[in-house]
């Protein structure tokens, strides 16, 4: 009979740490489940379920979680600096074409330019996007 109040605690907490996010429930509820399997297997009694939870979900807690927690619980880096600037546009200030560097403004700032493909001649005023960032030259592209 204990080992099915454990199933079904372990369920429910499963469940519950989608509400969460944090692995803590998840730990609680893996201890429970792996309590009604031993539980079910063995027929062990109230006590013995009860410090086969507890050792378990410590073990989890303090074992498994922080492994969890370094590999899906640390946010994507945000990029920043240079590497933040591919992919927006630019305003082309002076003419640009593959001997003739020219300049664009970006966020606010100038920069020298050159384009993407050698083959191509960005006017002033033109709109481009930046594909990458070279150095102190954003090579940037007018896109399809």
């Amino acid at each position: 009979m204990a080992a099915i109040f454990f199933l079904v605690a372990g369920v429910l907490l499963a469940a519950a740490e989608m509400l969460t996010g944090d692995f803590t429930l998840l730990m609680l509820g893996g201890g429970a489940i792996i309590t009604a399997g031993i539980g079910f297997g063995a027929g062990t009694s109230l006590v013995i379920d009860a410090v086969i939870f507890g050792v378990v979900s410590l073990l989890l807690l303090f074992v498994v979680r922080p492994v969890l927690l370094r590999r899906f619980a640390t946010p994507p880096p945000t990029p920043t600096n240079t590497d933040a600037l591919p992919g927006k546009t630019a305003l082309v200030l002076a003419p640009i074409s593959e001997h003739n560097p020219g300049r664009i403004k970006l966020g606010g700032e100038v920069w020298s330019a050159r384009p993407f493909d050698p083959t191509v001649e960005y006017p002033e005023g033109e709109t481009v996007y930046v594909m990458r960032i070279d150095g102190a030259t954003a090579v940037v592209w007018k896109g399809p």
